[in-house]
């Protein structure tokens, strides 16, 4: 379990209590004791209007077909989490090289690195 990789896991809910399953994009490995992982929320909703945050992953692109969403979906970079490894339901598959730099430029970017 490294950084780079979609899982399907429990997100939790923003402002409520509870989660749901859904894909998530693994930005870290575990970290600590009890092995934890930052992750960024993935969703098929496409938003009225992208976000400078947001990366595109369509499917039927070669450079994001390893990742084995089913359709195309938003990496929302500004929606992050961190949660147990435990919460990670079942792997799915991993971001490119090249989709991976363009994350690591974004989040330097909203994270003012």
């Amino acid at each position: 379990m490294r950084r780079g990789e979609v899982h399907l896991a429990s997100f939790p809910f923003g402002g409520r209590i509870g989660a749901k399953v859904r894909p998530v994009l693994l930005l870290t490995g575990p970290v600590g004791p009890v092995p934890e992982v930052v992750v960024a929320y993935i969703t098929s909703v496409m938003p009225a209007v992208a976000m400078a945050s947001d990366i595109t992953l369509d499917p039927k692109n070669p450079d994001h077909a390893s990742t084995n969403l089913r359709t195309i979906s938003v990496v929302r970079l500004h929606k992050l989490a961190t949660i147990h490894q435990s919460d990670l339901v079942r792997y799915l598959g991993r971001i490119s090289a090249i989709t991976q730099t363009q994350i690591d430029t974004i989040l330097r970017a909203l994270l003012n690195l």
